[in-house]
């Protein structure tokens, strides 16, 4: 097995070949091999995950654990999911610190990035995962106090969060954010919800590109799920709309969370080490664009 570390900077030399070329001549040598991971593909790392009490957050906190990560998670006042996440990640023998917040307050996104260097010292890898919705028939339906609010709880923790943790983050980190299938084909019933997953993308390559051109080496992307079986669908829409969710979509079914939360290891793991401002969409087989 190979680490795949000896010629991710090497730049190529002067070489030519005839077709169709041979590696073993080649300098540096292409790596081929894959990493090894003997204690998991997050093995030491430490992960911040918000909405980890249940859905995709839990999902994502209980993969972590298996390969390796302790866990801080973020949720706001699901007390009896949440300990069910703590119980899951504690299985595999890993950490995991609970922290109850309310994350659309600045105050408190500071907190969190403050607790979670308290407790582990250190910050690998940061999901930016809560969020809310609610339907409603127009948009001159959505109050200015609704729209605050899904704005506030949606975006502006992505924002914060990113910023407080960047200071703590270091080469090889990673910053995984939730965007949404309605990002990028909008809907109807979710205007203001919409509004703020295609924030949420144009910040995730924007920060990238930040990053980047900084040189430094802290990966930021994120994954577009379309329908997945969450309590937010349950708490945000009507019976008929739940009895046919999913149903639409080429697939003809919603998702399962842990369905979605192999994209989120991919990108907190070394194996996405070439990948930064890009999306994973996990959406049951919907083609989109972007």
């Amino acid at each position: 097995m190979s680490n795949n570390t000896s010629s991710q900077n090497d730049r190529p030399k002067d070489q030519q070949q005839s077709l169709p070329g041979t590696q073993q001549a080649q300098t540096p040598t292409p790596e081929t091999l894959p990493r090894d991971y003997p204690n998991g593909r997050l093995a030491g790392k430490v992960a911040i995950i918000t909405g980890a009490d249940s859905g995709i957050g839990q999902a994502v906190a209980i993969l972590f654990a298996k390969e390796g990560a302790d866990v801080v998670a973020s949720y706001l006042c699901e007390d009896e999911d949440a300990n069910k996440t703590k119980k899951h990640v504690e299985s595999y023998d890993r950490r995991c610190v609970l922290v109850a917040s309310d994350l659309s307050k600045e105050a408190n996104c500071k907190d969190l990035i403050d607790k979670a260097i308290s407790e582990f010292g250190k910050i690998d890898i940061l999901v930016n995962n809560a969020g809310m919705q609610v339907e409603q028939k127009s948009l001159t339906d959505i109050s200015t106090e609704q729209f605050d609010k899904t704005v506030h709880t949606n975006f502006y923790p992505h924002f914060w969060l990113s910023k407080f943790a960047l200071p703590h983050l270091k080469a090889g980190s990673s910053i995984i954010n939730t965007t949404s299938i309605t990002a990028y084909r909008g809907s109807g019933r979710l205007i203001d919800y919409a509004s703020t997953k295609g924030a949420i993308l144009s910040f995730t390559r924007a920060l990238a590109t930040n990053l980047t051109t900084e040189k430094k080496g802290i990966r930021v992307n994120g994954v577009a799920p379309g329908p997945i079986w969450t309590p937010l669908i349950v708490a945000s829409f009507t019976p008929d709309e739940i009895e046919s969710f999913g149903k639409d979509n080429p697939m003809g079914r919603p998702g399962q969370p842990y369905e979605v939360a192999p994209a989120y290891l991919y990108l907190a793991s070394d194996d996405a080490s070439y990948v930064t401002g890009q999306v994973i969409h996990v959406n049951g087989g919907e083609i989109i664009g972007g």
